[in-house]
């Protein structure tokens, strides 16, 4: 089943404001057979979004609209939906009751624009927003079906999955039987990745297929495969996958659709192990990532952003003359930032990092991009120098997985 979406919003247009929600319902509704057939970004106009809605109707059988929703002048979904799908707007009482307990929720005074919140077009389903003041609405005609959502991220995110999304599946059910299997592999480029598999894929049934999704420092693969018997499909998914994994071996660390974190956080758990990160070039960012993990806290003590050269030597140790002969960004001092960290925090394992996000701070002989990570386990430290190309916030985020994964190989060995 296809989708088309309608990003509604002036402020999308300018660049003030990006659209995310397209991305998310795509990835929410993929491992459901579903896929999106087009993207528009429309101005809050009436006259563009009467053209993009009859245009996505052209193609597809179910159009979202996200944004427009607001309770001031500029917001006009909602009349302009009235045009299209016939009605005027009326005053709803149950939206007003939604209205006001969710502004008595967020301890703040209901004021007109807020209330007017509660006019929905007559010629729609209202579906009640639980985190926020503008209502959903479901609009069908002719066997179609419009939803209008509304445009703040979180607040579509959680209605789209837990009420839109459910009763577009009820509104038109699959006809047979469909499974996703995921595979996270590291060690390996795409290209040499797909070497390896070359054989496995040619002889893999008609109905299942193998898609390659590489990210900075791992892969995901995901099988895919159909049937009218979900019992048969079953079958031969577990052959497929059985038979992938043998291939893949040690490179294959989880068989699931987890995060680096969430992996790494399993490994430390299983293993009863206890972690802290020692971080200068990436600020935080891994940090951050660990503790996005629900139970982080079961195996993660803590962080030193030891940003200065101070802080490296004055909380993690790290010895003064190492940092004035071989500089920040170098084997010697990462290794005792990952050392001195899990020394100070009491932990079995560590990562460090220090290098040079940009775009300013390099040389010719550590340019943009030059990070040294280092990883510590019970007493044993690795460490490796990469060169990363991108921006300072690709960099970052690649120190970031690679600083993650440099701890898991060591876990594995």
């Amino acid at each position: 089943m296809q989708v088309s979406i309608i990003a509604i919003g002036d402020e999308l247009l300018i660049g003030q404001v990006v659209d995310t929600n397209s991305g998310m319902i795509s990835r929410e509704i993929n491992p459901d057979g579903w896929s999106v057939r087009s993207v528009r970004v429309v101005a809050d106009d009436a006259e563009e979004i009467k053209r993009a809605i009859k245009q996505a109707f052209d193609e597809t059988d179910v159009v979202l609209t996200t944004g427009g929703l607001g309770p001031t002048k500029d917001d006009i979904t909602k009349p302009t939906l009235c045009e299209l799908f016939g009605g005027e707007l009326v005053y709803d009482k149950a939206v007003e009751a939604n209205v006001l307990e969710v502004v008595r929720k967020r301890g703040l005074k209901i004021n007109p624009l807020t209330a007017a919140q509660a006019y929905v077009p007559s010629s729609c389903r209202v579906i009640q927003n639980r985190v926020g003041t503008a209502p959903l609405m479901w609009f069908e005609k002719d066997g179609k079906v419009l939803v209008s959502m509304p445009g703040v991220p979180f607040e579509t995110q959680e209605m789209f999955c837990t009420e839109v999304f459910p009763m577009l599946k009820h509104r038109f059910p699959r006809k047979d039987a469909l499974q996703h299997r995921t595979f996270i592999v590291i060690g390996y480029s795409e290209s040499v990745l797909a070497g390896m598999l070359d054989d496995y894929e040619k002889a893999m049934p008609g109905n299942v297929h193998l898609a390659y999704l590489p990210k900075p420092g791992l892969i995901r693969l995901r099988l895919t495969g159909t049937d009218t018997d979900a019992s048969r499909l079953e079958a031969v998914m577990a052959e497929q996958s059985d038979k992938l994994a043998s291939i893949l071996g040690k490179s294959l660390i989880c068989r699931e659709d987890k995060t680096i974190a969430q992996i790494l956080g399993d490994m430390l758990r299983d293993k009863g192990y206890t972690m802290a990160t020692a971080e200068s070039c990436t600020g935080g960012n891994i940090a951050h990532e660990i503790t996005q993990v629900a139970g982080s806290s079961d195996y993660y003590k803590g962080s030193v952003v030891s940003y200065a050269n101070e802080v490296k030597e004055g909380l993690l140790g790290v010895d003064g003359t190492a940092l004035a002969t071989e500089g920040a960004v170098s084997e010697p001092v990462v290794r005792q930032m990952s050392e001195g960290v899990s020394r100070a925090l009491n932990t079995d394992c560590a990562v460090a990092t220090s290098g040079i996000a940009g775009p300013g701070g390099g040389t010719a002989d550590k340019p943009v991009g030059t990070v040294w990570i280092s990883a510590t386990k019970r007493g044993q430290t690795e460490s490796k120098c990469y060169h990363f190309a991108g921006n300072r916030d690709r960099v970052i985020n690649h120190a970031t997985t690679m600083a993650q994964i440099m701890l898991i190989k060591m876990l594995i060995n």
